[in-house]
């Protein structure tokens, strides 16, 4: 996969993996290679999770300064 997956594609594709292990689908020889991704798709989301705040937080902060400004 060349690009990343957004944070929705990468958290339905844990959850996918995480039923299949769940329910004993995943044999033994592909556990490894589903453990691997998982950890990756973990990262992805804890990536886009972390740059979400800090907009938001971006957001927040330039609206503080606007109310602070007295533009009312």
């Amino acid at each position: 996969m060349n690009k990343k997956p957004s944070y929705t594609e990468a958290f339905e594709e844990l959850q996918a993996i995480v039923t299949e292990m769940e329910e004993g689908e995943i044999g033994v020889d592909e556990l490894s290679e589903k453990v691997k991704r998982a950890a990756e798709l973990i990262v992805i989301c804890k990536e886009k999770l972390y740059h979400t705040e800090a907009d938001v937080q971006k957001i927040l902060d330039e609206l503080e300064e606007g109310n602070n400004r007295g533009d009312g």
